[in-house]
């Protein structure tokens, strides 16, 4: 039992999502049956397909220990298992950060990660490509039992001493409280593993969601993936809050310094949990809701936001509510509202999301070969009221048209050297675009920013030494941003003198900005910066080392802007040329076609009627393709924008 429009809207999610897939192939299988495709366009629809189809909706559910925020994922996404599949205890349970998805391509199971490896610089990500690094605990999907007792696996601690627990940067002895987390004999409690990723068969799972549990703001402060990619880059953010505990310090911390500061838009909602600790049957309902509301209030105080973002709720009475299928439990637990404000922000922001990319990329191609059916059609069409010009007409004036032919045969020829060394020039810029950008530039940036932090351990020095990283790479896209430019206005004045001269028709280029790259890394540079605003001049052993790691994290997600950087850029230059390509190729074969034609006619090899009754049947052909390719456009135009799109309903 969970809430219908959760799930409606998130199976209508799914459903548009696989319909679009479905009529971009129709496409592509077109294309390919009416000879219309080349290598590169089935390729940018081949990627597109899987993107589609590898598509993800991420939710992360963020909040210090005991606020109920497992219970909270349990009671949303998983109550009809009819148990707990997250563990949801008094005190600590996720000890590590958790994901939780489905991979069809592998077995049920949970991995988890040794936090030892935290001694290293790899990153989670990078450790994601070496399974043996991994511990890997079965499942028996099944069994609830065995579900539960491997579930168990994912909150295990264990005792280490100060200097272990400091060398794994999970201990600074310097912290005023670093004593309160000391045990009787003065070890240190820690959690044994670093990650956790569980493989778990469920439906929302199984179409594409992925839930990630972050166990507060310690996990969040030493964990930097978690500050630089996993939080602003989660498509939903659940911030939980407990009635019993109101808004504490570290919540405020956690909320300022990775939640709304990375995300004041879109996509950041409050769970206020445990509000049937406020239920008194010595109170009135009325009694009762004005407590919760002044606990909102509260909060949305504290937090510096609007009380609307606040949805007061108990999941562990909501989950017990949806095992039993008791409706008044249910909505007295009031997880109806949360789910539906989730919905909004989730389903909703992300539909637009894939629409929009989906959208930019099919617009040029569905236009492209428009054009090309068009001036086939255009072609044939000439070629008709040409040859149909000729009937009645002596073998001389025949032979002028013959003559007449031959020489735009030779012109357009002339033309095709310029077209040649234009390609010349494209490729010569689009080699110098990717010096700018290329994975070797960047990479040397990354050495020289981590020389020159090693070489000083005094926080201005890594400061410079950071803030000249990103401004020589925000330097380089400038530089690759002016470089398209350029590109761009050599590509408009080629098309410009083609259509001038011979009539090819005019391709609006796509644009192409470098805007949201420059974002990324404004936002990583923001963070780092947060991160380390500190007052010490020196920083100690530990503080290095948490400084190194976070380095290496921001590093990695930087060479991921740029590897994601590259293959746009990659497909751009192959939208601005190839279309370019087609109609060139098109408009030759074309005046060879023109010039065959009368020259059978002129040698009377061929009656005239016969080549006319055969570019009949020719541009019955091509009128078909014409209209089957409109349609076929129409209806991916047309499947980009739902019938029933997810809209806020709070909003409405």
């Amino acid at each position: 039992m969970t809430t219908p429009s959760l799930v409606n809207d998130f199976e209508a999610y799914s459903q548009w999502r696989t319909e679009l897939s479905r009529r971009i192939a129709e496409y592509r299988t077109w294309l390919g049956k009416e000879d219309l495709n080349d290598s590169q366009r089935d390729l940018r629809l081949q990627q597109l397909i899987d993107r589609l189809a590898e598509d993800k909706l991420h939710v992360a559910f963020v909040a210090e220990f005991s606020r109920g925020k497992s219970e909270l994922i349990n009671a949303i996404f998983l109550s009809d298992l009819k148990q707990r599949l997250l563990p949801s205890t008094a005190g600590r349970t996720t000890m590590c950060p958790t994901e939780l998805l489905y991979d069809a391509a592998r077995p049920a199971m949970i991995e988890l990660l040794p936090i030892e490896t935290r001694t290293t610089n790899a990153t989670i990500s990078e450790y994601k490509g070496y399974p043996d690094e991994w511990t890997i605990v079965p499942m028996d999907t099944s069994s609830a039992d065995n579900v539960a007792q491997a579930m168990q696996e994912v909150c295990r601690v264990k005792p280490v001493s100060v200097e272990e627990a400091a060398n794994l940067g999970l201990y600074i002895p310097e912290d005023p409280q670093a004593s309160m987390n000391l045990n009787a004999d003065g070890s240190v409690t820690i959690p044994a593993w670093r990650h956790a990723i569980i493989n778990f068969p469920h439906p929302f799972l199984e179409k594409g969601l992925v839930v990630y549990d972050t166990p507060g703001l310690n996990a969040i402060g030493v964990e930097p993936e978690l500050t630089f990619n996993l939080l602003p880059n989660a498509h939903a953010v659940l911030f939980v809050l407990a009635a019993d505990t109101g808004v504490t310090k570290s919540d405020i911390e956690v909320w300022r310094s990775h939640i709304y500061a990375r995300g004041k838009n879109r996509g950041r909602l409050v769970a206020l949990n445990k509000i049937d600790g406020l239920w008194d049957d010595l109170k009135t309902e009325a009694q009762i809701n004005a407590e919760i509301a002044g606990q909102v209030k509260s909060c949305a105080d504290l937090l510096g936001i609007e009380e609307s973002q606040i949805y007061p709720v108990s999941a562990q009475k909501g989950l017990l509510a949806k095992i039993n299928g008791d409706d008044a439990l249910l909505k007295r637990s009031r997880l109806a509202e949360l789910e539906q404000a989730l919905s909004d922000e989730l389903i909703s922001s992300k539909q637009a999301i894939v629409r929009d990319q989906t959208e930019a990329e099919l617009g040029d191609l569905l236009d492209n070969s428009l054009a090309l059916v068009e001036t086939r059609r255009r072609g044939i069409e000439e070629q008709l009221n040409e040859l149909k010009g000729l009937q009645g007409k002596n073998q001389d004036v025949v032979g002028h048209i013959m003559t007449k032919i031959t020489a735009d045969k030779e012109t357009f020829e002339r033309g095709l050297q310029q077209f040649q060394a234009l390609r010349s020039v494209y490729s010569q810029q689009s080699i110098k675009l990717f010096s700018q950008i290329g994975m070797d530039i960047l990479r040397d940036e990354v050495r020289r920013a981590r020389e020159s932090m090693v070489s000083s351990r005094f926080t201005k020095g890594i400061r410079d030494a950071m803030s000249n990283f990103f401004k020589s790479v925000d330097q380089n896209l400038e530089n690759a941003n002016n470089q398209i430019e350029e590109i761009n206005k050599m590509m408009e004045a080629m098309y410009h003198k083609l259509n001038l001269e011979h009539g090819i028709n005019l391709i609006s280029i796509p644009p192409f900005s470098m805007l949201r790259y420059r974002k990324e890394l404004q936002r990583l540079e923001e963070a780092y910066d947060q991160q380390f605003n500190t007052i010490y001049t020196l920083l100690t052993t530990e503080q290095y080392t948490l400084t190194t790691r976070f380095f290496e994290t921001l590093a990695s997600r930087v060479v991921q802007v740029f590897e994601i950087l590259n293959k746009d850029v990659e497909n751009w230059l192959k939208a601005v040329m190839s279309p370019m390509e087609g109609q060139v190729r098109e408009h030759q074969m074309q005046l060879r076609r023109r010039l065959e034609s009368v020259k059978r006619i002129h040698k009377a090899a061929d009656t005239l009627d016969d080549r006319i009754g055969e570019l009949d049947q020719m541009h019955i052909e091509v009128t078909r393709q014409h209209a089957e390719l409109s349609q076929l456009s129409e209806g991916i135009r047309a499947a980009l924008i739902p019938a029933n799109p997810i809209k806020d309903r709070r909003a409405a």
